[in-house]
């Protein structure tokens, strides 16, 4: 007799050995860009990629725990993760809790811990999206909480980047469930006029708005910070100057390590290295959609998209903002900027996305 045993559920080594490959990629360039600010911020050059290390040992450790987590326990989960979001969210401006830095309010400080709950609530606001939508297309919990978060990060926070990132994702899952063509329709000009709205109440992000249009008319004012990341794009030609070669992270660059790690890239490794960045990019979203496309559940469908579609449109964001076709945003880019908040809610999202796909037959 003839016992047919039960498939075995494999991981999806493609998707992981392409995260890996950024991860430690993403490593390597965080100590290229960050000894110089290191040796002056606390005499040691190791101070960044030591912390940076940490956080990565964590995500890996919560991406391990996700992707044997079964995704469809995030159902009865996903209000009280959105919640225990938002509060997050607000408790930034608890005095002696939350931290702020150039007029804005964006961390929580535990100790020698600093979390950006913007981050958390991107991957939570997509669970719960996935939940909403599963069965039926729901306009007006979408509408809500796309209000309320955009109120808090844009309005309150000044953080108008996660908010642009959190609202595209929200409308990619909308539509894809089968939202209204006709809200489609209305979208685009409330979503261009509020954009307006925000970019000219505040003077920083209508000057960056005019950086844009010309990022060398005012190379030692307000267009400093894109001139410099163009200057060490162009500097790093088709093949870059080498691993270590920058010149422009000698303290030229702004925020270095983090939203503007690929200037460094681009400088060292040129336009080739560049583009082998963009495509390991496109490969895991080619991986994701594929996972969302070959799961037979709806909401692990939903879900795998919305996480697929986070991390992309997080990544095009700073890849549009340091080659000058977005204004600067602020959007780390995902596996490799510097940060522990963003970095764990990515590998997070990854571990949910490797167990939707050992689940999928």
């Amino acid at each position: 007799m003839i016992h047919n045993r039960p498939q075995k559920q494999r991981i999806d080594l493609p998707l992981l050995l392409i995260v890996a490959v950024l991860v430690v990629f993403g490593l390597l360039m965080v100590y290229d860009a960050s000894a110089i600010q290191g040796l002056k911020d606390f005499k040691d050059s190791l101070y960044y990629i030591r912390l940076q290390t940490i956080w990565v040992a964590v995500g890996v450790l919560s991406m391990i725990f996700f992707a044997s987590f079964d995704y469809k326990k995030f159902r009865i989960l996903s209000v009280p993760l959105l919640l225990f979001s938002l509060l997050f969210l607000l408790a930034v401006f608890i005095p002696g809790l939350g931290v702020s830095g150039g007029g804005a309010h964006r961390w929580l400080k535990f100790g020698m811990v600093t979390i950006q709950p913007a981050e958390i609530i991107k991957l939570t606001g997509v669970i719960y999206l996935a939940s909403v939508f599963e069965k039926k297309v729901r306009l007006v919990p979408f509408l809500i909480l796309i209000t309320g978060v955009t109120l808090i990060t844009a309005v309150l926070q000044r953080d108008l980047g996660s908010s642009v990132v959190f609202v595209a994702t929200a409308l990619v899952l909308y539509f894809a469930s089968g939202g209204s063509v006709w809200h489609f329709i209305i979208a685009i000009p409330v979503g261009v006029l509020a954009s307006l709205l925000l970019i000219f109440t505040s003077g920083y992000r209508s000057k960056r708005i005019l950086a844009l249009l010309d990022p060398f008319s005012d190379p030692q004012g307000f267009t400093y910070h894109i001139s410099q990341v163009l200057i060490a794009l162009g500097s790093g030609g088709l093949f870059g100057l080498g691993l270590g070669h920058s010149r422009q992270k000698f303290e030229y660059i702004p925020e270095v390590t983090t939203d503007s790690i690929f200037g460094i890239i681009g400088e060292e490794l040129g336009f080739v290295g560049g583009s082998l960045v963009i495509v390991i990019f496109a490969l895991i979203l080619i991986r994701g959609f594929k996972i969302a496309s070959n799961c037979q559940d709806n909401f692990g469908k939903i879900l795998a998209l919305g996480l697929t579609s986070w991390l992309g449109i997080q990544a095009i964001i700073n890849l549009s903002s340091m080659t000058a076709l977005l204004p600067l945003t602020g959007v780390p880019l995902p596996f490799i900027s510097y940060g522990g908040s963003a970095l764990v809610a990515n590998l997070t999202a990854v571990g949910i996305l490797l167990n939707i796909s050992k689940q999928t037959t």
